[in-house]
């Protein structure tokens, strides 16, 4: 139930790249006939990708995952763009990996207008607009939030960028594989993927960058990437990438209905557990994600009674899981940190069985019911209400 975390690769990815481990094994830019074998699965697995998103084949660049994706595209455009203006638009509740490189852009001279959301995790387009400026030069919106599932007007706000001729990166991370992703139909100029959301290998991932868009050189070394990010490709991994991608979406409308369906019992289960409300749109959301606060209980007491029951969940984004802060996705929404403290994230993927959210529905009452049983603060509003 922790699949935004990141899933399981499947077996037919495994298996596709399990021969650029030992047979074809060659380095991409050799020019024997080992490394030009190598060449074509890489091209192989580009023009794929590309195939999904409905780009061309040397708009795709392949990275280390949706942290450098996202890194390249927004530090890359704002010191390509600098002499043009030094301002930048995100919202409040994007991934740290937009987020902390804003906060590093600004020390670097940059400014950074971040737009909040409303009570469902909303950006409201006519907020991005009106932060526009003659020096902005970048606007990264996330196509849907890894926390509470709320997907985002990208298309509007796509236009709204295009308007003012500025470009728009949007960070894909949770929605490819979850929902129709098409970078034309969407028209932004920079889009982030990584392969171990939808059932493909860890350490591997995506940047789209739009021919034209003006982005600098990420790394610096070899030709490779069309001389944009230097080192050796990641076959194996670009290999399971293209393919994990190709059967993520085939067949996409049935398998997030189903999943969909999984979810809209979670949601109504653990709904009407007395005190328990959810966090995000209620429909407005990715197929597979179900978060909910808690009130009068820890999150984290809530993970550790679920993790002793098999059941595996988080309290938010795995890229933050050592922090003992709130969620800063459920304080922009509103939520007083008492409330967001105790808030958990369900999320399921193509994996995930009838079953499994029958047990889930089954456990987590009583494992409430105890934690509220020890609870000065559950203890405190019954009081009240006498």
């Amino acid at each position: 139930m922790d699949n935004a975390a990141t899933t399981a690769v499947s077996p037919a990815v495994l298996e596709k790249m399990l021969p650029y481990f030992t047979e074809c094994y060659g380095n991409a830019s050799s020019i024997h006939g080992t490394g030009r074998d190598a060449r074509r699965a890489l091209e192989e697995s580009r023009r794929k990708v590309a195939g999904v998103l409905n780009c061309k084949p040397q708009e795709i660049y392949f990275t280390s995952g949706g942290t450098e994706s996202d890194n390249w595209a927004i530090k890359g455009t704002a010191f390509a763009n600098r002499k043009k203006g030094n301002h930048i638009i995100t919202s409040a509740i994007e991934h740290h990996a937009v987020l902390h490189t804003c906060q590093w852009l600004e020390k670097q001279g940059f400014t950074v207008t971040y737009v909040p959301v409303d009570e469902y995790g909303q950006v409201n387009p006519q907020d991005v607009k009106a932060a526009i400026t003659d020096q902005t030069i970048l606007i990264s919106i996330m196509a849907a939030n890894n926390e509470i599932g709320t997907l985002q007007p990208i298309r509007e706000i796509a236009r709204i960028a295009h308007a003012h001729k500025i470009p728009f990166h949007t960070d894909a991370v949770q929605a490819i594989g979850a929902i129709p992703v098409d970078v034309q139909e969407i028209g932004c100029d920079m889009l982030s993927l990584s392969a171990h959301k939808f059932h493909g290998p860890k350490g591997v991932g995506a940047l789209y960058i739009r021919q034209g868009t003006r982005v600098d050189t990420f790394m610096h070394g070899g030709a490779q990437e069309r001389g944009k990010r230097a080192t050796t490709e990641n076959l194996a991994g670009i290999v399971g990438l293209a393919e994990a991608l190709t059967l993520a979406v085939d067949h996409l409308e049935e398998k997030s209905a189903r999943i969909a369906a999984l979810r809209d019992q979670l949601i109504d289960g653990l709904t009407a557990i007395p005190h328990v409300r959810l966090n995000g749109h209620r429909t407005n959301r990715l197929p597979n994600n179900c978060n909910v606060s808690i009130r009068f209980v820890e999150g984290e007491a809530l993970l550790l009674r679920l993790d002793l029951a098999g059941i595996a969940a988080s309290s938010g984004s795995a890229c933050t899981s050592g922090s003992l802060d709130p969620s800063h996705v459920l304080l922009a929404i509103g939520l007083p940190h008492e409330i967001a403290h105790g808030s958990l994230r369900f999320s399921l993927s193509d994996n995930t069985t009838q079953e499994e959210v029958d047990y889930v529905l089954k456990t987590l009452p009583d494992i409430v019911t105890t934690l509220r049983s020890m609870s000065p603060l559950y203890t405190d509003f019954l009081e009240a209400q006498k």
